[in-house]
């Protein structure tokens, strides 16, 4: 592949990547969403979340069953805790790290 078309393949990804999220954002930018698609939006960021953290804490990947007593969610339980109380994001994260780190270690 010449230059030239390297850089028509990343003009092209980036234009795929771009325009899905672009065009609706245009769109809706000056129209008035109904309350209940703007509620429904907002449990978007929640369930994502969800579903990114729940097979690493409640799941064993090498036997694919539930394990409920990995480090990983024993560790999760009191930042969480510790979280809802603080509402610290960077005592958060260093309290998890540290948890973990002490938990590795024991």
């Amino acid at each position: 592949m010449t230059f030239s078309d390297y850089l028509f393949l990343f003009g092209g990804m980036g234009l795929v990547t771009y325009l899905p999220r672009a065009l609706p954002l245009l769109y809706l930018a000056h129209k008035k969403m109904p309350q209940w698609l703007v509620d429904w939006l907002s449990l978007i960021p929640v369930a994502i979340l969800s579903a990114l953290l729940a097979p690493s804490l409640f799941t064993d990947t090498t036997t694919r069953s539930f394990a409920f007593g990995k480090l990983e969610l024993l560790v999760a339980i009191p930042t969480l805790a510790f979280a809802l109380k603080t509402r610290s994001l960077g005592g958060t994260v260093l309290l998890g790290m540290l948890l973990y780190w002490l938990g590795g270690m024991i």
